[in-house]
């Protein structure tokens, strides 16, 4: 018998998922609600995911080279002189990469549902699953009702995920990330050519940081915080825009844009046969609140999963086979996430913290390993000598800032 396979969202995780399994072959449906969907993000790519993925160079709006920290009381700190001529952070607007990964899993051979997934139907034993969505092809909002039987379901629908809800997967902390793109005047535009932002503080974000980050033809200004408190969120937004004041003087809102992001992992990932990737999964790390290249890797590893489990669709895998993509996941990214947990725990506690984290990223050994961890996503091993100096600046400047006291 032939494996069908449906996966549910079409984001980077949903289409690279898809991509993966229709190239092998497999009978594969791409069920997405809004094909021209927005999503509020930072939009940041590493380096490692243009080649990876093969992205081209017309998706990314800018290549950031710089990047400037600023710290609560306001200490700048300029990083980037560490980054060879050919690496960079790749800026994109969600709905230009969406399409184009969403495109090209259709071109691979995935079947476009474009559909809200109202319920997963779960079967005893080995029965299909049955997913019954609305189909909007007629371009009505509530279109119309219709069932798809398959073997296997991936669930890339976010962080509000009705497949993760069908499984019973448990719940996860999440944050909220708050935006507005603000057009500028073509000067304020002109400073951000390939600069980036980061503003850290309890009056832009009291469990995470706050961006400036440049696009195509404007800025995107944000913060993320664990507050759902629209209050209180308004009031970050407030804190950034007030930091940023002169940066963004005669700027104007284009865009509002909010939106959930999963604080770790659900506590249950697979179940029966169905795999969670990405948002839906929680493959969101702490600390920088980055997702979009974990999400398509999680998507494209269990995709790789299913195909080599399956024998290339002509056998139906079990949920023990597609724990083996947990498992390889988990070894090859445990490491990174906690890491990046810790430092989150340790230098986002209060604004004595953040002086201090401002502080140390001044220091060139410390922007060379925090770059090249992102760009290649590998917690890089400095050699010990490195290593030592790093963790001696890391306690001095937590001394300094005061920021040891319980």
């Amino acid at each position: 018998m032939a494996l069908r396979v449906a996966v549910v969202g079409g984001g980077p995780a949903g289409a690279s998922a898809a991509e993966t399994l229709a190239k092998a072959g497999i009978e594969t449906y791409l069920i997405e609600r809004k094909l021209d969907n927005v999503k509020p993000c930072g939009g940041a790519i590493p380096l490692c995911m243009v080649a990876e993925f093969d992205l081209p160079e017309n998706i990314i709006d800018r290549k950031v080279r710089k990047m400037k920290m600023i710290s609560p009381s306001n200490v700048e700190v300029n990083i980037g002189s560490t980054l060879k001529d050919d690496e960079y952070i790749g800026m994109c607007r969600r709905e230009i990469l969406d399409g184009f990964l969403r495109d090209r899993a259709i071109a691979s051979g995935a079947k476009l549902i474009n559909g809200t997934v109202h319920k997963l139907e779960i079967p005893s034993g080995n029965g299909a699953y049955t997913l019954h969505y609305a189909d909007h092809s007629d371009g009505s909002l509530e279109g119309s009702a219709q069932t798809l039987q398959v073997d296997l379901v991936v669930g890339a629908d976010g962080a509000n995920s009705r497949v993760a809800k069908a499984i019973d997967a448990g719940d996860y902390r999440y944050a909220i990330a708050f935006q507005e793109r603000i057009s500028l005047p073509d000067d304020k535009m002109a400073y951000y050519e390939d600069l980036a932002e980061m503003y850290v503080g309890d009056d832009v974000s009291t469990d995470f940081y706050a961006w400036v980050f440049p696009k195509y033809n404007h800025v995107a200004v944000g913060t993320g915080t664990m507050s759902p408190n629209k209050a209180d969120i308004k009031k970050l937004q407030a804190g950034i825009r007030a930091r940023a004041a002169k940066r963004l003087r005669g700027g104007k809102i284009i865009r509002v844009e909010a939106h959930p992001i999963p604080e770790h992992p659900r506590p249950r990932r697979v179940v029966g046969r169905v795999a969670l990737v990405g948002d839906a999964a929680g493959t969101v790390t702490k600390s920088s609140g980055e997702g979009i290249y974990f999400a398509a890797k999680s998507a494209r590893m269990c995709a790789e999963t299913i195909v080599e489990f399956s024998d290339g669709g002509r056998r139906i895998p079990t949920e023990a086979d597609l724990k083996v993509y947990l498992k390889r996941w988990d070894k090859m990214y445990g490491i990174t996430y906690k890491v990046l947990d810790i430092l989150q725990s340790v230098f986002y506690r209060s604004d004595a913290t953040r002086e201090a984290f401002v502080e140390m990223c001044a220091d060139m050994d410390v922007q060379k390993l925090t770059f090249d961890s992102y760009l290649y996503k590998t917690v890089v091993p400095a050699n010990p000598l490195t290593q030592l100096k790093i963790t001696a600046k890391t306690i001095g400047s937590l001394i300094r800032g005061n920021a040891l006291a319980p």
